[in-house]
């Protein structure tokens, strides 16, 4: 069974199988996930954002943020990287041992991260934001136990996925928190928001009891729902570009993850990908000619790496090339 299909059937606790579905990580990440949170327990250590400081100063060029962990850094820490040539050295922008940082996302102007931090006992547990550089963190009151935040095209408010009995919904709130606003209301579970340009839709990954995932589609104003990908698929991970085209992960009949892309009104399915490898995360470029994704992760022996491809599955180039495992990328607009 191929990671992606197994991770969907969901597992443990709402919040792990959350973030099972969106990293694609399986039973062997779990069982690292108690390992860490033992560590954290028997550090004891304060929460500090560590030594980013004056390496995350020169992040300014960097333009891609994203979640790593390695065998021997087990927690994951936040890092930047430039998407152009050359080798480029991913920037760290949070050291927190005894906590994870992951899942973020970029402000619209380019000057603030918002990001899930979770540690022990939930003490530490919801969306933050932070500069750039790696600083000023700020929690978003509300958001205990929330996934997957994205910021509006305006900066001004952020769309999350949060637990709601056995199910997670979606809410959108005002970046202080308030007030939040709950979307959806429904048996299946609700995830990894993306904005369209204007600011008037999400797109999400909708996923069922019966282990099956589709794009929907959202109109704020009035809560209307529509289907953008069919019954029956695994899709997920959708990233709404400004050329209003919906890129997402789906694993089709290869058995493997593939990277497509659909117009909001569900026409238009292209294929991106087509290599026996799971590809998953997609987050577009700003001119929407490029897109950065994550390739790999059958287990957690596998590791995963940051790539570039272009729109029409072109122009393949490997970003990061270390023993980690680098998830869920997030262009800078």
């Amino acid at each position: 069974m191929d990671t992606l299909t197994h991770h969907q059937q969901g597992t443990g606790d709402g919040r792990t199988a959350a973030r099972e579905r969106r990293t694609g990580r399986t039973g062997a990440t779990r069982r690292r996930a108690a390992a860490v949170t033992a560590m954290a327990i028997a550090m004891a250590a304060p929460l500090t954002l560590g030594a980013a400081g004056d390496a995350g100063a020169a992040a300014g060029g960097h333009r891609i943020v994203f979640a790593r962990y390695t065998a021997a850094a087990p927690t994951e820490d936040l890092y930047a990287i430039s998407p152009s040539g050359g080798t480029p050295v991913p920037v760290p922008l949070t050291h927190t041992p005894t906590v994870s940082d992951v899942m973020p996302s970029w402000s619209p102007d380019g000057k603030r991260v918002a990001f899930v931090r979770y540690g022990s006992g939930g003490a530490i547990d919801g969306i933050w934001t932070m500069k750039t550089t790696g600083g000023d963190l700020k929690a978003v009151p509300g958001t205990k136990g929330a996934s997957d935040p994205a910021w509006s095209p305006d900066g001004k408010r952020i769309a999350y996925a949060k637990p709601v009995g056995t199910q997670r919904e979606l809410y959108v709130a005002d970046i202080d928190g308030t007030p939040a606003t709950r979307l959806t209301h429904t048996a299946a579970d609700d995830l990894h928001p993306t904005w369209s340009p204007d600011g008037k839709y999400l797109a999400f990954s909708r996923a069922d009891a019966a282990g099956h995932s589709r794009v929907m589609r959202i109109r704020l104003s009035t809560l209307t729902q529509t289907a953008v990908t069919g019954s029956g698929s695994h899709d997920w991970t959708p990233d709404w570009s400004r050329g209003n085209r919906i890129a997402f992960s789906r694993v089709d009949s290869s058995g493997f993850a593939h990277l497509y892309f659909v117009r909001p009104d569900g026409t238009g399915l292209h294929r991106i990908t087509a290599a026996r490898f799971n590809d998953k995360n997609p987050s577009w470029s700003p001119d929407g000619s490029r897109l950065v994704f994550t390739r790999g992760g059958t287990d957690d022996a596998d590791p995963e790496h940051l790539y570039l491809v272009r729109a029409d599955g072109t122009a393949l180039t490997q970003l990061t090339k270390t023993d980690s495992h680098d998830l869920e990328a997030d262009w800078r607009p």
